[in-house]
């Protein structure tokens, strides 16, 4: 709980790259003295005297994301499990995990600080993998997706996917994603994966180009650990986590998946919905130029 009086403190992570991305930290700079913001930028964001340096994630009000989805994911991966709020702010195309257009962050800011805003669990991922030996090779924290997928070979790979240790099938796939109803949107969808509203509590398996009519998508419950294991696998099948890190996945090794003790927070504000970003970013439910002439007959009527 923050002390009455005590600044916000706002960690700030960006990607540079951005058209855009400049004025966005001027009008950061500009505006936390009157909304009580102690900003704390990244080591690698362009900085002026005085700025703060973002430190431990527990000693954060909340963190802005100055960039797309993929800054997002970047940002909830920093906070390494610590249920921070993320408050996106989208500078590209897409942004479907963002909570408002970089054209709004003055007013969103503005809203933020006097707690205007909602705050939506997300279920997140905890993704392990052990050697041959049964040693920890590494772990990692996924808000969208692991997946496991073949690199530079045109070819299908045998992989054995299994639930609490009960085998559901060996795929022979280009590779299979396991997802959290935040990734049902990613690359999940893309595979032909359903759709799961993402405050919900459950795990999604979706094969990638299964080599056989009788592989679907499955949804298991949020409780349940899902391991994969490589069968007669190629020296460059990989695992990526929320399609930003990872590392090579080998013959006798075993990808655990599960979920994590803590949720991520994302920042919504009154007035958004999960169906409505799907109807502007994703064009769900029709065709947006069609839709967009009849709500417009609609209002002149």
């Amino acid at each position: 709980m923050r002390e009455p009086g005590r600044p916000i403190r706002l960690g700030v992570v960006g990607h540079t790259g951005y058209a855009g991305f400049e004025t966005a930290l001027r009008t950061l700079r500009r505006l936390a003295p009157g909304l009580n913001l102690r900003l704390e930028l990244e080591k690698d964001l362009p900085r002026q005297d005085g700025d703060h340096v973002l430190g431990d994630p527990d000693d954060l009000d909340a963190l802005l994301t100055l960039g797309g989805d993929g800054t997002l994911l970047r940002g909830a991966r920093l906070l390494d499990g610590h249920e921070v709020p993320i408050l996106g702010v989208n500078m590209g195309r897409l942004g479907f995990l963002t909570c408002c257009p970089a054209e709004q962050l003055e007013h969103s800011l503005m809203r933020f600080a006097r707690n205007d805003y909602t705050v939506e669990s997300r279920m997140t991922l905890r993704a392990t993998v052990l050697g041959a030996d049964r040693r920890e090779r590494g772990t990692w924290l996924a808000l969208n997706d692991v997946v496991v997928h073949k690199g530079g070979f045109a070819r299908v790979v045998p992989l054995r996917v299994a639930v609490e240790d009960e085998l559901i099938a060996s795929y022979a796939a280009d590779g299979v994603v396991i997802c959290t109803p935040t990734g049902s949107t990613a690359y999940s969808l893309s595979a032909g994966g359903p759709v799961v509203v993402p405050t919900l509590d459950t795990l999604l398996i979706t094969p990638v180009s299964a080599h056989t009519l009788a592989i679907r998508p499955v949804v298991v419950a949020a409780t349940s650990r899902v391991t994969v294991h490589a069968e007669g696998a190629p020296e460059d099948l990989m695992i990526t986590v929320d399609g930003q890190v990872g590392t090579n996945f080998h013959e006798g090794d075993t990808l655990s998946v599960s979920r994590a003790p803590r949720a991520t927070k994302i920042v919504r504000f009154p007035g958004s919905s999960f169906f409505a970003t799907l109807r502007e970013k994703l064009g769900w439910g029709g065709i947006p130029e069609r839709d967009q002439t009849r709500n417009a007959d609609r209002a002149a009527n």
